[in-house]
């Protein structure tokens, strides 16, 4: 399958999006060779990850790493759209258990199971949560997750005993928020096996000096990015997951085996998973209609193929996610458009030119829905316009520009014929002559995407907007935030073909739309966003999160766009893999071929 951006999707208010293919589980540990290849094994379509280290790096935050990575270290929580346990944690796939949150609500008490364990058998223990805080907090530039402020700025960490410890932090926080979005990075490593700064050196207590966690955090990094040696390496065969990695080419794939060593009584049913890559969607789908995948996905645009596909021995099912779609626009001084990208009436009019509706019903064939704001539609409200602030209207676009000192050339490129910074004219920095044009960066191999784009870019002709698209396997990798050493090249970027970002169980932006955010690639930046989202991750309230969404809804930090339902799965109907959740977690261990008729 397309496991993509979802490393951190949950749940906030697309609960009731869970999907699900209404089968059970088969019981018991036993594998055995039934499927059709006469191997008990599953080859799934799939990108290939980049990244193994289970802390995130910048510019490998890609979905597809966090599922990897996810089979391999089970995390402190994993999450359940459907669990009724508090938080949303889904206990059977997590390392903690529901924390304890003291009466002033600021110290949270975490207890460990006491069955986990290394692949070599040691205890997982509180010492690999000390040693994660030790790395993240003395190399807090190199991580993604971090944003100065946030956890674990604020925070203690006090180890109890060997399976016990808290965290307390300065102030008080919301603690779904708390919980869901900021001690849901904490990741568990192998302190006994990785706290060195070299191949050949002994593990110490490296980690417990600064210095010291510094060079063992350079050497995880680096032999995290030689891809080639995944399967080779014996770092990455230390794990506490239900699988390891047995076979690793990038950009092929890969092949993850049982960890027979696996304390879980969650055990794998299957005795190989394959991760296969796809130049595109079209190489896919041809997989799947010769039936040569196991667990694939229809392109939005072949859906209307899907009872061939059904004919062919497979469930079809639309696989929905807790997210959001967007196209970035680079706010960045530098960039060559950005002039025109902090004028608010430009953002607006460039909204009003984009259909998201008929693009959904048309291009995506029902496959997306509209996007409004930052926090996914309510599941009443998915599929309509609810909440947009901004629905398609060319000619309060057109009208907007020419308020603004614009002499609009359809098919051609608008110029500023008023320049200045009154209400009449083109804005700041916008000299007379200008022409309205912006570098589009999007994403290759999506035949839906491409199609969505050529109609998008045929209504911004008609006002005169011209847009030079580049069409990138990797748009996220050539769209990074701009500094003062790196050109700026980008003035729109899109990384949504299936959804642009997905959200844990409490869907806040201060990863995505605060001042400085880790994965604010346009570097957006408005005070009154950033009061209202430091207030949703602070208040309890019913209205927090919705003054934060009704204020980016009109202000625009992004284009809000479709937003494709995060896969139309193609599953072998003999292939039991139970739920299939609005996480993006698929917990391949409990998949199993079923024999005699099948499904």
């Amino acid at each position: 399958m397309n496991l993509r951006k979802m490393r951190w999707i949950a749940t906030g208010a697309a609960l009731a999006m869970a999907a699900t293919l209404g089968l059970s589980a088969c019981g018991g540990n036993n594998r055995a060779a039934t499927s059709e290849t006469g191997k008990n094994e599953v080859t799934m379509a799939s990108r290939i990850p980049n990244w193994i280290f289970p802390i995130s790096a910048k510019g490998y935050t890609q979905g597809e790493n966090g599922n990897f990575i996810q089979a391999m270290y089970r995390p402190l929580f994993a999450y359940k759209s459907t669990s009724e346990t508090p938080y949303k944690i889904h206990l059977p796939k997590s390392l903690g258990t529901v924390p304890e949150v003291s009466e002033d609500g600021k110290t949270f008490t975490i207890t460990l199971r006491e069955d986990a364990k290394w692949s070599d058998g040691t205890p997982v223990s509180t010492r690999d949560v000390e040693f994660w805080w030790n790395l993240v907090t003395n190399n807090k530039d190199e991580w993604a997750s971090y944003k100065k402020g946030f956890f674990p700025d604020g925070a203690s960490l006090n180890i109890k005993d060997a399976r016990t410890f808290s965290i307390t932090t300065d102030d008080k926080f919301a603690p779904a928020w708390f919980i869901d979005n900021q001690i849901n990075k904490v990741a568990l490593l192998p302190q006994h096996a990785w706290d060195k700064s070299s191949a050949d050196e002994e593990v110490s207590d490296l980690d417990r000096t600064p210095e010291g966690a510094q060079k063992v955090f350079s050497y995880l990094q680096s032999e995290a990015k030689n891809l080639s040696t995944y399967a080779t390496n014996p770092l990455w065969q230390t794990v506490n997951g239900p699988w390891k990695v047995s076979s690793f080419t990038p950009d092929q794939g890969l092949e993850l085996v049982p960890n027979e060593n696996y304390w879980g009584e969650d055990k794998p049913k299957i005795d190989k998973l394959i991760y296969k890559a796809f130049t595109g969607d079209d190489a896919e789908f041809n997989s799947v209609r010769s039936g040569s995948i196991d667990f694939g996905y229809i392109p939005a645009a072949q859906y209307n193929q899907r009872k061939m596909v059904e004919g062919k021995g497979y469930n079809v099912f639309l696989w929905p996610g807790n997210s959001i779609t967007y196209l970035a626009m680079n706010f960045y001084p530098k960039a060559p458009g950005a002039k025109f990208t902090n004028q608010k009436y430009i953002r607006q009019a460039m909204q009003q030119l984009i259909d998201q509706k008929t693009l959904s019903e048309k291009i995506w064939s029902g496959t997306a829905s509209p996007t409004c704001g930052p926090v996914p539609m309510e599941p009443e409200k998915v599929g309509t316009l609810d909440g947009c602030v901004y629905p398609f209207n060319p000619d309060a676009a057109k009208k907007l520009l020419e308020d603004h000192g614009w002499k609009i050339v359809p098919d051609g490129t608008s110029t500023c014929q008023n320049p200045g910074t009154g209400p009449d004219q083109c804005g700041e920095g916008i000299e007379a002559g200008d022409g309205l044009t912006f570098k589009l960066i999007s994403q290759s191999g999506f035949v839906s995407t491409h199609q969505m784009f050529e109609e998008i870019i045929s209504q911004f002709g008609k006002v005169g907007i011209k847009i030079d698209m580049n069409e990138v396997p990797d748009s996220v990798g050539a769209s990074q935030a701009c500094d003062d050493e790196t050109p700026c090249t980008w003035d729109l970027s899109f990384f949504g073909s299936q959804t642009s970002w997905g959200f844990p169980i409490y869907a806040s932006g201060e990863r995505l739309f605060a001042s400085d955010a880790p994965v604010n690639l346009g570097q957006y930046s408005n005070p009154e966003a950033d009061k209202l989202i430091e207030e949703s991750t602070r208040s309890s309230a019913p209205d927090a999160l919705k003054s934060y969404n009704d204020y980016l809804a009109e202000d625009l930090p992004v284009l809000w766009m479709p937003n494709p339902y995060y896969q139309i799965t193609a599953v072998k109907k003999a292939l039991d893999v139970g739920d299939v959740d609005a996480t993006g977690g698929t917990w391949p261990e409990d998949w199993s071929w079923q024999t005699g008729e099948g499904k």
